[in-house]
């Protein structure tokens, strides 16, 4: 760890006590004029030290605790479980066009990852492309300062071959590998065994790199997650909830519980809502079609008075307001701009409007979580998984399949160039074998 990284781990651990309601204007104050462009290994721990003695807030509004009993002691008034009565084909068809749906959304949103939706737009328009319908083109005249790189030439319209290789996509693979060997008791140290075993650690990132880093020196959850991780509530959980919503249709809260066991392993909070809400709305999408009734439900299995219900709560809102999501997302922003591009809360929002502006619409229910920025091949992934669930894989447009070829490319240990269908038809014998 070089001065650099010392010096952004610091600053980011500083806005996370700042968001979760600590008093930090002293130490950013300290921080900021003491050279925060690198820290010398004395400062960087004389820092933690000051940092793990602040004093507990005493006015934040908000109850947010990452204990499952705790959390479920302050969720709303939720249906828990709705009696799945699909036919076998149907809920096999649900079950394709979930898988397809997260791997196209994540693609679709791959080649313009962590960029605002101004550079997104400004892209668009200089090939007449926007508002985006389908795949990311590949837009030789755009303007420099918004142009793709090279490289993701092979990940946009009309040069894709396969679904590639990407994070949001290696955990949903591993959710369905952990409960497959694991059982449905499986437990979080479990989800650590399958880490260390089959997940590359270079292929993680943020709160996913630091917890394994802290499994490595021996620490054990929750600790993993809690450890010198300034990423605990930023969006790495949230990405791998789908697996485990996939594995219980029509059961709430066993798909959020599923998603708190895996979430402890590296968050807190709502790093941890994140995934029990995503996992809770996909298990729903196989039961409706309505979606805000998708979206209140996975809001059912998380504390009513956390930020991200709040963030979300004041989504469905802008979109009774407001006739576009451009124009919600505007409100929204001020708001919730000031959040990390990775971060769980500010991403749902954009998930939440890509979902309620899509109007049951696979196209634009992925484009709008796309076009909306950030981390857009998240944001894309989990709508698409939503959207694909609901609709199954016939009513998914061909321009999306198509292009996959049925293949999806993995880091994870042994799954590298499985068929999108096999994956798909695994996750129905586990969902079945309740």
């Amino acid at each position: 760890m070089d001065d650099h990284w010392r010096a952004s781990i610091i600053d980011s651990e500083i806005q996370q006590r700042q968001e979760e309601g600590y008093d930090v204007a002293a130490l950013r104050d300290r921080f900021e004029r003491s050279g925060a462009s690198g820290l010398s290994v004395e400062a960087y721990e004389s820092f933690w030290q000051e940092l793990d003695a602040l004093p507990a807030p005493r006015a934040f509004p908000y109850e947010e605790p990452s204990d499952l009993e705790d959390i479920r002691a302050l969720r709303p008034e939720g249906p828990r479980r709705i009696k799945l009565s699909l036919a076998e084909d149907v809920l096999a068809d649900k079950m394709l066009g979930a898988w397809l749906g997260r791997c196209a959304g994540c693609l679709a949103g791959k080649p313009v990852e962590g960029w605002p939706r101004e550079r997104i737009r400004q892209y668009l328009e200089a090939g007449n492309e926007y508002p985006l319908a389908g795949y990311m083109p590949y837009i030789l005249a755009a303007p420099e300062e918004s142009r793709v790189r090279p490289q993701v030439q092979p990940w946009t319209r009309g040069y894709i071959s396969e679904a590639p290789r990407d994070d949001d996509t290696d955990y949903t693979i591993l959710g369905l590998h952990i409960v497959e060997r694991h059982g449905r008791d499986f437990t979080t140290e479990d989800v650590a065994q399958e880490w260390l075993e089959t997940l590359p650690y270079l292929r993680t990132y943020t709160a996913e790199r630091i917890a394994y880093h802290n499994l490595v020196l021996g620490l054990e959850p929750p600790a993993t997650a809690t450890y010198r991780n300034p990423y605990r509530e930023w969006i790495g959980a949230q990405i791998r909830a789908d697996g485990f919503g996939y594995v219980n249709p029509g059961d709430l809260q066993l798909a959020a519980e599923y998603g708190w066991r895996d979430a402890r392993l590296s968050h807190v909070k709502n790093g941890i809502y994140g995934e029990m809400w995503a996992a809770a709305m996909i298990a729903a999408a196989f039961t409706t079609d309505d979606i805000e009734k998708i979206i209140r439900i996975g809001l059912s299995e998380i504390p009513a008075n956390c930020r991200l219900a709040e963030a979300l709560g004041r989504s469905m809102a802008a979109f009774s307001t407001h006739p576009t999501w451009e124009q919600a997302w505007d409100e929204l922003l001020q708001l919730y701009g000031g959040y990390h591009r990775v971060h769980t809360i500010n991403n749902a929002v954009i998930v939440a409007l890509g979902l309620l502006y899509g109007r049951g619409d696979f196209s634009k229910t992925v484009s709008i979580a796309v076009m909306g920025g950030l981390d857009t091949d998240c944001n894309g992934a989990t709508a698409g998984s939503v959207i694909g669930a609901m609709l199954g894989a016939k009513r998914i447009p061909e321009a999306y399949v198509a292009p996959l070829n049925n293949t999806l490319r993995s880091a994870v240990f042994g799954y590298d160039g499985t068929r999108i269908s096999d994956l798909a038809k695994r996750t129905l014998a586990v969902a079945r074998s309740k």
